[in-house]
Formats: C-alpha cells, structure tokens, sequence
C-alpha cells in the first residue's frame, strides 16, 4: 500500500517534471521563430547607402553604379574643379582608376568636396567609399580614426614659402613670426613640435579652409606660409606675384600622402589597394595608354597575367580578371598620372624625386602580381 502511494506521488512528480520541460522547450521555440520573423523584418540598407565598416561596400558600390570619391577640389595639381566642372589632378586620377577597374568607365565617380575637418567623418559614416585628398598617412588616423589607408601615392614633406624680400633663410629665422597654417591638418601640429624643440616663440594664425589659409598670406596677415611641399609649389603659380615668393630649401616633415578607405571591410580595401598598385606596376612594366594594345599581345607570362590576359589574379579579388588592363587604358601608369597633374606635362613641372619608381632611386613600389 505504502510502495503504490508512493509510486504515484513518483509518477505524479515526474508526469508534472515532463510537462514542465516540453512546455519551456515550446516557449523556446516560439520565442525563437518570433526572434526570426523580427530579423527578416528589419530594413534593408538602400543599395547606394554604404557604411563605413561594412562588409558590403563593393555590393553595393556595383548595384549604384558609381564610386563616391572624397576629394578637396581646391588644391590644382591634386584634385581642382574648374569652372565649366571638370575635375582634375592626382588625386582625381585615383578615383578615376577604381572606377574605371570596377566599371569599364573613369567617369562613373561622383566626387565630394570635403575640407580637412569633415573629411574623415564622411569617410566613417559610410557618406564617400574612398578619401583621395592629399592625407597624411598616420598611426593615429589608422588606428584611432578607424581608417584604413591604401599605398602612398604621393611622397612629400612640410616645408614654407615667404616673401623673397623677408630675408628668411631658414627655420631659425621665423622666431616671432606670424606663420599661416590650416588648421585639422599635420602641417599645424608638425609646425608647433619644430618650433617648440627649438625654442621659437611664433603666433600660428590659422583657418579650416585651404583657400581663406593662403588669402591670408597673399594679403600679408602672415609672414610665412607652411604646408606640404607640392602644395606650397602649385599655390604659388596661383598668387598674383608668384615670381617674389620662396619655398624655402629646408623640410620639417615626412608626409606620405594616401587614399583611404573605412576599417571593417578588408575585401573592399584589397581591391582599391590592387588597383592602385596596377598603376604603379603598370610603369614598372613599361605598359602605358599608348602601348596597351601591343602589350595585350605579349607572350611575356607576367606581362598576361598582369593584364589578365591568363591566371584569374583579378576574379579572385571579385572584379574583372582585366582591372589592371581597364586602369591603364582609361587613366594609364602611374608616371602618366603623375607627368599631366605635377610633372612634365603639367604647369607645375614637379620633378618626381623621391616618387620615382624604386628602380629609379625613388620610393615607389608595387608587390608582385602574382
């Protein structure tokens, strides 16, 4: 009698313990199929809206049809917009590239004009796919501005322009001087660390755009202008009485100038570094605008799978096998890009120096291609 009592009081405990386990493992699965459906509800992201961090930028770049280029458009020689809207310059030329490697066409770019201080937020909320403005690659804009920088394109440094008639030499000679810079830049905080570590007093006067910077140089609120070296040549064309200004002999800075692109999607980082790294290769390999078709017909084994003639280099980065070949035909190697914004063909005649190629004596390089 005792054992049937408590073989029901068992049985009624495990009866209850058996309903309670199937009715949690029924709430679960309901509560999962809920969480689900809300999943499957939550707004998809426009195809032209690109997030910084991504891992969706090339996606959605195609599905637009166009790349979003960050640019100054102020600065002649690296990226300048005339009147009739045309843009120009090295930088220009960069976005130019990946478009023309992405869609068989250097014109499918809408580009962005942004200035110092806004050109990194645009980059991190996802508003441009690429920053091509004349930036200083450095470790806290790589590391804490959550930026990924691509090959230096262009090598340079800080230096300054006076008056002829201010009788400055050198750095030494700027102690009390009021010194133009833009400010949010390198060039503000290298002028301050040179000038510091000597012990010169001097009044920074400086502005966010590039254009009211030099203004006020050209009207003699400043003694001396300094920013990057190319820029101080090319803005000195542009002043009403070029012939009496100097760009002193002497460098503060190393300034490698970079595009860009936002942390988080490293396949979109890969293509626009390849791209980038075609240009330069191209020259190395002597292929340019003007001998593409000849080259096209090369038994060189390099040469073919470069152009991806042979091999599958450019269907493994997820763009046309001939990207390499669509950059040389519609914007051309980098010493071509280089000649018609800053050198030879240009107004500025900047001679390459240390943007050579390596074989050269300079400093630019490509990985193999391979």
């Amino acid at each position: 009698m005792h054992y049937q009592k408590r073989s029901r009081r068992q049985d009624f405990w495990k009866n209850l313990l058996y309903k309670q386990v199937w009715q949690r493992a029924i709430a679960c699965l309901i509560a999962g199929l809920c969480l689900f459906a809300l999943a499957a509800c939550e707004p998809i992201p426009e195809p032209n809206q690109s997030v910084a961090g991504s891992a969706n930028n090339l996606k959605n770049i195609l599905s637009r049809g166009k790349l979003v280029c960050g640019v100054s458009g102020e600065l002649p020689g690296f990226s300048f917009v005339n009147k009739d809207g045309k843009y120009s310059g090295l930088d220009v030329d960069i976005c130019r590239a990946i478009a023309a490697a992405l869609f068989d066409n250097p014109d499918a770019v809408q580009f962005r004009n942004l200035n110092a201080k806004e050109r990194f937020t645009a980059l991190q909320s996802g508003e441009i796919d690429v920053l091509s403005r004349n930036t200083t690659w450095t470790l806290s804009r790589d590391t804490g501005s959550r930026l990924a920088f691509m090959p230096v394109v262009f090598y340079d440094g800080q230096g300054v322009m006076v008056r002829k008639d201010s009788n400055i030499k050198a750095i030494a000679d700027l102690k009390d001087a009021d010194i133009c810079a833009q400010t949010g830049t390198t060039t503000e905080q290298n002028l301050a660390d040179q000038m510091r570590k000597r012990n010169l007093a001097y009044k920074p006067v400086v502005y966010e755009d590039v254009n009211a910077t030099f203004n006020a140089y050209q009207s003699g609120r400043c003694t001396a202008i300094t920013a990057d070296r190319s820029a101080l040549v090319v803005r000195r064309t542009r002043l009403a009485d070029p012939e009496n200004h100097v760009v002193l002999d002497f460098v503060i800075s190393k300034e490698p100038l970079a595009p860009a692109v936002g942390d988080g999607d490293s396949k979109w980082a890969d293509i626009v570094k390849w791209i980038i790294f075609a240009a330069i290769e191209a020259e190395d390999l002597d292929i340019s605008s003007t001998n593409l078709a000849t080259q096209l017909q090369s038994k060189n084994a390099e040469i073919r799978r470069f152009l991806g003639i042979d091999g599958s280099l450019g269907k493994d980065t997820g763009i046309a096998n001939d990207f390499a070949a669509r950059v040389i035909k519609h914007v051309g190697n980098y010493a071509e890009i280089y000649d018609r914004n800053l050198g030879k063909d240009s107004p500025f005649k900047l001679p390459r120096g240390q943007n050579e190629l390596w074989k050269n004596g300079g400093l630019i390089y490509a990985p193999p291609f391979r």
